[in-house]
């Protein structure tokens, strides 16, 4: 049933005034607020009227929210796009962005907390949190890796199905990392990839860190002989020639609420340069299946 006419049966609304309740942010669905009159509500949904609650705004942006409420907002960054700002001190950045955007929608001084970053050239999903309490919760999560996470990304070379990358890192002068050669202690990282699909001379995969270190999928799928495309960093020199950036996307982050506990799980589309990218390979692939490599060395 859509939430307008359920809000109007349940409250004895017009569908008017009941539209203009949810889309003025006062109609709560399972403790989230909801703004679209014609989401879909289950029987058993429990539908909250807060009539003297302030009208929450409509905001043009030039954000996209994946999710909204009181205690988190998740949204999907653009490549090109810093998460937060650098000693250089840039104005536009995802996290002004947030700002912005909830000052807008709701006024006075927004809180967002930040939880975690995306480097520069990575698109996909963020997570910020709305309160202190919030923010104590998510950090946490990322810090014991207690999350759900999804990048899909085209890497240079043949993949096996299959695979998993586990060597350390080690930091290198400036903000380049590297995979730890004998003799020197780094930080345990893992990467966990699965093929989706095969082209010459590359392959789309999905990867999920199992740890969260800076540039851990960059640098791991590099030091295997399988670069990001697109990566002026780790390209090896040849890859980074072949996409207009890296193509790496943040596509799934899930993880429990940090107020309620119940399971939150979000995705961002895969964006346009990216899929113009895997359009084209598909368009040049040639008949016949292209067959899953050996399994990378480590």
């Amino acid at each position: 049933m859509r939430l307008d006419l359920a809000l109007a049966q349940k409250f004895g609304l017009s569908r008017r005034s009941a539209r203009e309740a949810v889309r003025s942010g006062k109609v709560d669905v399972d403790g989230t607020a909801i703004d679209e009159p014609g989401h879909d509500v289950t029987l058993e949904a429990r539908i909250d009227f807060h009539p003297d609650r302030p009208r929450r705004r409509r905001v043009r942006t030039r954000l996209s929210v994946l999710h909204e409420d009181g205690d988190v907002i998740v949204v999907d960054k653009p490549a090109g796009l810093l998460t937060v700002p650098t000693e250089a001190r840039e104005k536009d950045t995802l996290w002004a962005r947030v700002l912005q955007y909830l000052q807008l929608r709701y006024g006075g001084r927004p809180y967002a907390g930040i939880v975690h970053r995306l480097d520069k050239d990575t698109s996909g999903a963020v997570v910020f949190a709305r309160s202190r309490d919030a923010l104590h919760a998510l950090q946490d999560r990322f810090r014991t890796h207690a999350i759900d996470r999804e990048y899909v990304a085209l890497v240079a070379g043949t993949l096996r199905e299959r695979g998993v990358f586990d060597a350390d890192l080690v930091r290198e002068p400036g903000l380049r990392r590297s995979v730890a050669r004998p003799g020197q202690t780094g930080r345990q990282a893992e990467t966990r990839y699965r093929t989706l699909e095969l082209f010459p001379g590359v392959s789309f995969v999905s990867v999920q860190p199992q740890t969260g270190r800076t540039h851990q999928i960059r640098v791991h799928f590099s030091a295997a002989g399988h670069p990001v495309l697109g990566d002026r960093v780790y390209g090896n020199g040849t890859s980074e020639k072949a996409a207009p950036r890296q193509m790496l996307h943040a596509r799934r982050l899930g993880f429990p609420h940090p107020r309620t506990g119940e399971p939150l799980a979000t995705e961002a589309p895969v964006p346009e340069d990216f899929e113009s990218v895997l359009s084209a390979l598909r368009s040049r692939k040639k008949s016949g299946p292209v067959r899953p490599g050996r399994s990378p060395k480590r």
